[in-house]
């Protein structure tokens, strides 16, 4: 039986898994290396907590609650008796790889591991550990408590049981599960980053400027957010290391990120995060 749950990693993704997590009745041991980071996330949290509070989506008793199910934590031993971890750090396939060699000699025996990754193989994930069985892909969708969908992705050997006890969870999140082939940029990110890269390569080519591009997406096709602006959201850096993985797994010219994004993101211009993409922040 899954109780405790592990999120590696507090960031933006990472503070919103752990989130819904606790706020669904597990206890969750939340992970990275900076406490800076660890306060910032338990305050993201809390704020994010009280926004729902205040709409009535949840009591104002579960605020407290919720918070007092997270334990935080620099040390990745406080890992070692959680039931299920998710990796959800920077989509970066070296860092990844080493945190599941780590995770899979800390880790209890018989606890399963995911990865949020949104478009790192699985399977290559697994073949790092001694359990290659108990690992799958778990990848949430920004923002956390907001979005409903968790696209779920089985490696190459991942187990049914496991894959069986990770659909309960998402059901326990009152989340719908897509079920994904372990194929670079799994579903939503094989479709979402080749529009976002066109998008920019229009812009790349004078076709029409940001916000017209982004109007014509948003009341052309009823999208809420337009691509570029979305590229901001997700963080530029991010958006290129998708489309890297994409063009290198698959050796396809369709997916080559357009010139106009490497060079944003080489000169710092990362979206939101960093107050300026394709617009000011």
């Amino acid at each position: 039986m899954i109780t405790t749950v592990g999120v590696l990693g507090a960031g933006q993704m990472g503070n919103g898994i752990a989130h819904v997590f606790a706020q669904y009745g597990y206890k969750v041991v939340l992970f990275d290396i900076a406490q800076v980071q660890l306060d910032k996330a338990l305050k993201t949290i809390g704020q994010n907590l009280d926004r729902q509070a205040k709409k009535g989506a949840i009591p104002e008793t579960l605020v407290e609650e919720t918070l007092g199910r997270i334990t935080a934590t620099q040390d990745m031993t406080g890992l070692a008796d959680v039931d299920f971890a998710v990796e959800a750090v920077t989509e970066n396939e070296p860092l990844k790889l080493d945190i599941f060699r780590k995770l899979d000699r800390i880790i209890k025996e018989g606890a399963i591991l995911a990865s949020n990754t949104s478009s790192i193989p699985i399977t290559k994930i697994a073949s790092v550990t001694g359990r290659p069985d108990r690992v799958i892909g778990m990848h949430f969708m920004n923002p956390v408590p907001v979005m409903k969908l968790v696209e779920v992705i089985r490696g190459h050997t991942t187990s049914d049981d496991t894959f069986a006890r990770t659909g309960v969870l998402v059901a326990k999140l009152e989340k719908e599960m897509a079920v994904s082939q372990d194929y670079p940029g799994f579903i939503v990110n094989r479709v979402l980053i080749p529009m976002i890269n066109e998008a920019i390569f229009a812009l790349y080519e004078g076709i029409a400027s940001a916000e017209d591009i982004d109007k014509g997406m948003k009341l052309g096709t009823n999208q809420p957010m337009g691509p570029l602006a979305l590229a901001d959201f997700i963080g530029l850096d991010t958006v290129l290391a998708i489309a890297n993985v994409l063009y290198d797994g698959f050796k396809d010219q369709k997916y080559r990120p357009c010139p106009l994004l490497v060079k944003m993101v080489n000169a710092g211009d990362s979206g939101r995060k960093s107050g300026r993409g394709f617009y000011t922040y």
